[in-house]
C-alpha cells in the first residue's frame, strides 16, 4: 500500500499549501487514480478525509509526544505523522507497525531520513499508549475538551455552547463527525408507483435505500460506491439532495403556475426541485455569479429535464430593474458560514473565522436588500443557510421584518444534524405585505 499512502501524503500536502476544497481535492485524486482497484480508492479516501477531518485531535496526540510543536514540524512529517496516527487509532484493520513501517519508509524515500527516527519514535510511542491516550479535562477546560474530541476550532464550540449550552453543543459535534447515509430525492413529478420501481432497480445493484418519513419522494441510500453510476441518475430520475433544503422548498408552498426567482442557486437542487413545484405553465430563473456555477446548475436542470428553467450569471448583491414586482416566490439560499455541514465539507472549520461571519453577514443582508423587490405584493420569501448560528440566521430574519415590508409565516426552522438527520440548515417562509 506504500503508493496509496504516498498518494494521500501529496493530497494532504496539496491541502494544507493551496487550502484546496478538500471534497474538489480528493474527487480529483480519485478520477487521476481511477485504475487502482476499488479496495485501494476507499483506502485513500478513507484516509485522506480523515486527517483534515480529525486533524485537531491528531496535532493534540502529537503534540503530546513531540519536544517540537506540531505547527513547527516540516510539512512533510507533520502530514505522515497525521497519516499514521490516523491509522493507529481509527482504522482497525491495519496493522499498527504497517502504519509505522510506511511512514517511516515514505519520510527516507522524500529525501527525511534523519527525521525518520523522529517518526519512528512519535508513531511507537502513541501505538503503545493509545488506550491511555488524554484528551483536556472535560470539567478543568470544557472548550478546549470539546475542540481536541471533535477536532472544532475552539470559537465554534464557544459559539455553539453559549446559545444552545454545552450538552447540546457537544450532542452537534458529535452528530456532526459521524458517518451518514448519502439522501437523494427522487423527481416530486413519479408517481408512487415509479418511485417503488426505481427504488428496486438500484437496490438490485447491491444499494440500501430508506425511505424518508417526512417527504414520500426522499430516501437515504448506503453501500453505493457511485451515486452517478445508479440506474436512473443518468436519466433524471433522481439527484443527490438533503432533506434540509426539500423541506425548505416545500415550506414556499410554490404554487402550479409560479414564477419563481432563485438569487444565489448554484448547484441547483432547490431550482430544480421549484421548477417540479410549478410545472410546466411556471418558470423558474436561477441565478448565480459566476459561469462555472451557472454551468452547473444547468449541468443538473438539463439531467433532471427542468426545461421550465432558465441560468443566467447575475450577482446577487445587483438589482435587475426589469424583474422587480414579477416573482410569486423568492429563493435566498444566501452565501453562508457552512458551520452546518462541516461533516461533509471538512475544510470549513478550518478556513471559518469570527471576522469571516461578519463579512458573510454584511454580505447577507446586501442580497436580501437588492433582491426582495423581485418579490410581488403578497409574494413569498424564503431564506435559508447551511448553518448553525443565530448571527446569520434569526438575527438576520429579524431585522428583515423589521427594516423591510416583511411577516413571518412559516418558521423560523433551525434543523440540527444530531435531532433531525440531516445537514445543519435553517430557514424561514415570510411574506411580502
Amino acid at each position: 500500500m506504500e503508493q496509496t499512502r504516498e498518494i494521500v501524503l501529496d493530497g494532504l500536502l496539496t491541502f494544507e499549501k493551496e487550502l484546496s476544497f478538500s471534497n474538489k481535492l480528493i474527487g480529483n485524486i480519485l478520477d487521476k487514480y481511477d485504475y487502482l482497484e476499488a479496495r485501494d480508492k476507499a483506502f485513500i479516501k478513507r484516509l485522506f478525509e480523515g486527517c483534515i477531518e480529525r486533524q485537531i485531535e491528531l496535532d493534540h496526540y502529537i503534540g503530546s509526544f513531540s519536544s517540537v510543536p506540531v505547527k513547527k514540524l516540516k510539512p512533510l512529517i507533520r502530514n505522515l505523522l497525521r497519516m499514521g496516527v490516523y491509522q493507529i487509532l481509527f482504522m482497525d484493520n491495519i496493522p499498527d507497525r504497517a502504519a509505522i513501517n510506511e511512514a517511516v519508509g515514505l519520510a527516507k524515500k522524500r529525501g527525511f531520513s534523519k527525521l525518520s527516527g523522529f517518526v519512528n519514535a512519535i508513531l511507537r510511542k502513541i501505538s503503545s499508549e493509545k488506550d491511555n491516550l488524554k484528551l483536556p479535562d472535560k470539567e478543568g477546560d470544557p472548550l478546549k475538551y470539546l475542540s481536541v474530541k471533535y477536532s472544532v476550532p475552539e470559537w465554534i464550540c464557544e459559539k455553539w455552547e453559549k446559545e444552545y449550552g454545552f450538552e447540546k453543543a457537544e450532542s452537534i459535534l458529535s452528530a456532526l463527525l459521524d458517518i451518514k447515509p448519502v439522501s437523494i430525492r427522487f423527481k416530486s413529478t413519479l408517481t408512487g408507483k415509479e418511485i417503488s420501481e426505481a427504488v428496486k432497480n438500484i437496490e438490485n445493484t447491491g444499494a440500501k435505500l430508506t425511505k424518508d418519513s417526512r417527504l414520500p419522494y426522499l430516501y437515504t441510500a448506503e453501500h453505493t460506491e457511485r451515486i452517478s453510476a445508479l440506474p436512473g441518475f443518468e436519466e433524471g430520475i433522481f439527484a443527490i439532495q438533503d432533506i434540509s433544503s426539500c423541506l425548505a422548498i416545500e415550506a414556499l408552498d410554490i404554487k402550479e403556475g409560479d414564477f419563481v426567482y432563485d438569487a444565489c442557486a448554484a448547484p441547483g437542487g432547490k431550482s430544480i426541485l421549484a421548477s417540479e413545484k410549478c410545472g410546466k405553465s411556471g418558470k423558474v430563473l436561477s441565478n448565480d455569479v459566476s459561469e462555472e456555477k451557472v454551468s452547473l446548475i444547468l449541468e443538473n436542470a438539463e439531467r433532471m429535464k427542468a426545461k421550465n428553467l432558465t441560468a443566467r450569471v447575475f450577482d446577487a448583491t445587483l438589482f435587475d430593474a426589469e424583474k422587480e414586482g414579477k416573482a410569486d416566490k423568492l429563493i435566498l439560499d444566501v452565501p453562508c458560514s457552512g458551520l452546518g455541514i462541516l461533516g461533509k465539507k471538512r475544510d470549513i472549520k478550518y478556513n471559518a473565522s469570527p471576522d469571516g461571519l461578519k463579512s458573510l453577514k454584511d454580505l447577507q443582508w446586501e442580497i436580501v436588500q437588492s433582491s426582495y423587490k423581485y418579490l410581488k405584493k403578497g409574494g413569498r420569501l424564503l431564506y435559508s443557510t447551511c448553518t448553525i448560528n443565530r448571527f446569520e440566521n434569526e438575527d438576520q430574519v429579524e431585522r428583515i421584518c423589521k427594516e423591510l415590508p416583511f411577516k413571518i409565516v412559516k418558521g423560523p426552522v433551525q434543523l440540527f444534524p444530531d435531532k433531525d438527520g440531516c445537514d445543519g440548515f435553517f430557514y424561514c417562509v415570510l411574506e411580502r405585505i
